[in-house]
């Protein structure tokens, strides 16, 4: 992704923070922007995975319903040699994930809801989250909804089963046609329901039913802060836009917020 010169001024760093310390249930909504920060590529546009290589297909979870084996055998040879299982087992988080930690830490940021699958927000040690389409790193149960870590599942026969009620196994990613798993999708809806406002970091807000939590706040009194490169089809409706990448902005607002936490309590 081009990058270009950060616009977003200290007094414009220093709304947000006060916006954010204003609010009574402040959360986030992460995307492809914080990843490809990470050196993570994105799916579109130039560049972009599916640009290069084509989009998967649109029925892919009925395909692995279809024939399991198969999937499961497809997925494994993909993760030996495909340019974004590479990308994702050698990404670390960046100053934005880090910062976002740092918020909740301060008690300022509640929940960080991610579209990103990559795992970086669990790396970099974010408590409450919820990874609305699933995490590469691990396997879920499309019975009870359990989930485990690939070193946790024997792989050796195919498809394998969950060790707590022998329902079919897959991997946490969501597919396409696969509806968002339902307990993480009542966390997010209940973390929407609880906020009044919504940091946008790296997201255009344009993906469903992820952008809908967003918008949902919006329609109901509560505000927007966006953090991104470049305007974004949201930033209209946005209380704030912090032009700028998440990875250099996002240590900037957490100073910030530290900075007037320290001053309202000295």
């Amino acid at each position: 992704m081009a990058q270009q010169a950060e616009t977003a001024s200290e007094g414009e760093v220093l709304a947000a923070a006060q916006m954010m310390l204003g609010a009574r249930y402040a959360i986030a909504l992460t995307g492809a922007g914080m990843s490809v920060e990470s050196g993570i590529p994105p799916f579109r546009g130039p560049g972009g995975l599916w640009t290069k290589h084509g989009e998967p297909p649109m029925n892919g979870f009925q395909i692995f319903l279809a024939d399991p084996k198969k999937a499961w055998e497809d997925k494994l040879r993909r993760t030996q040699g495909d340019e974004l299982y590479a990308a994702l087992r050698e990404a670390r988080p960046n100053p934005g994930h880090q910062a976002l930690v740092e918020m909740e830490a301060l008690g300022v940021l509640r929940c960080v809801i991610t579209q990103n699958i990559d795992n970086l927000h669990r790396a970099a040690g974010q408590k409450s989250l919820a990874e609305i389409h699933g995490n590469f790193a691990l396997i879920r149960c499309l019975e009870c909804a359990s989930r485990f870590g690939f070193e946790q599942i024997a792989l050796d026969e195919l498809p394998p089963r969950c060790p707590v009620c022998s329902g079919l196994l897959k991997s946490d990613t969501v597919a396409f046609g696969e509806p968002i798993p339902r307990d993480v999708l009542t966390r997010c809806e209940e973390q929407a329901e609880r906020a009044d406002l919504v940091l946008l970091a790296g997201t255009s807000a344009t993906v469903y039913p992820a952008a809908g939590f967003a918008l949902e706040v919006k329609r109901r009194g509560g505000r927007l802060v966006e953090v991104n490169l470049y305007e974004s089809e949201i930033t209209a409706v946005c209380d704030l836009s912090l032009r700028a990448a998440a990875a250099s902005l996002l240590p900037r607002l957490a100073r910030a917020l530290a900075g007037l936490r320290a001053a309202s309590r000295a």
